[in-house]
């Protein structure tokens, strides 16, 4: 049984990123691939067993509390170093990094991504497209954020940006490390980008999953990539 982990969507939830989930379920099921969605609350221990974590968008107060969650114990960061995935969007991606700093206080992050977030000028919203190494085709999504997100050594970049902003800085979006990936794109970014929900369960499951016939999902997402 494949376990989805969707964290703290009543604080990581503001930009319908809870959906990822749903498309991680449907398409596992395309293959008949048994899965069940676990949605964790902050105020409850995140649990261990774990294939796939996701989090989502956030105002910064929800983000820092679901920040002060996520440290006890050091969970997410120890299924990570085990090989479960992580896929975290815009306030989830920032928690993953090293600090973040909000325009009056610094905290240190979760240090799964070797990145820092600050502040920036200007509110980054609109449409978004990207090239990632691992994918063929563009992604596309939708970014609402107004920090700037800065790779260190360690860090790979998710992707470039073909337009739009990403991390706000260098042409590039978000930033992964093995089998953990954040990136600014909501849309949910797995619905607009069905690829992506394949490669995230390939990556969980270990093993290669069969091509599906899911007409409706990739003439979306080729009408989305016909805009850019």
């Amino acid at each position: 049984m494949l376990e989805i982990i969707r964290i703290h969507n009543e604080l990581l939830g503001t930009y319908g990123d809870r959906g990822n989930a749903d498309v991680l379920q449907f398409r596992a099921g395309l293959r008949r691939i048994k899965s069940r969605i676990t949605d964790i609350s902050y105020l409850d221990p995140l649990p261990r067993s774990g294939d796939i974590y996701l989090l989502g968008g956030a105002e910064d107060a929800a983000q820092l509390l679901s920040l002060t969650a996520l440290r006890k114990g050091s969970i997410l960061a120890r299924a990570a170093n085990k090989g479960a995935v992580v896929l975290a969007i815009c306030a989830g991606f920032q928690l993953l990094g090293n600090t973040y700093k909000t325009r009056d206080e610094e905290f240190e992050g979760l240090g799964l991504l070797d990145v820092s977030t600050a502040p920036g000028d200007k509110r980054l919203v609109g449409d978004i497209a990207v090239k990632s190494p691992l994918f063929l085709e563009p992604l596309t999504g939708f970014e609402n954020h107004s920090s700037v997100t800065t790779l260190g050594t360690e860090a790979t970049p998710f992707a470039t940006v073909i337009s739009g902003n990403g991390n706000g800085i260098a042409g590039i979006d978000g930033a992964m490390d093995k089998n953990v990936f954040g990136t600014y794109l909501h849309g949910p970014v797995l619905a607009r980008n069905p690829e992506f929900a394949d490669l995230l369960l390939e990556r969980a499951l270990g093993t290669a999953i069969s091509p599906v016939d899911d007409e409706l999902a990739s003439r979306y997402a080729s009408w989305r990539r016909g805009l850019i």
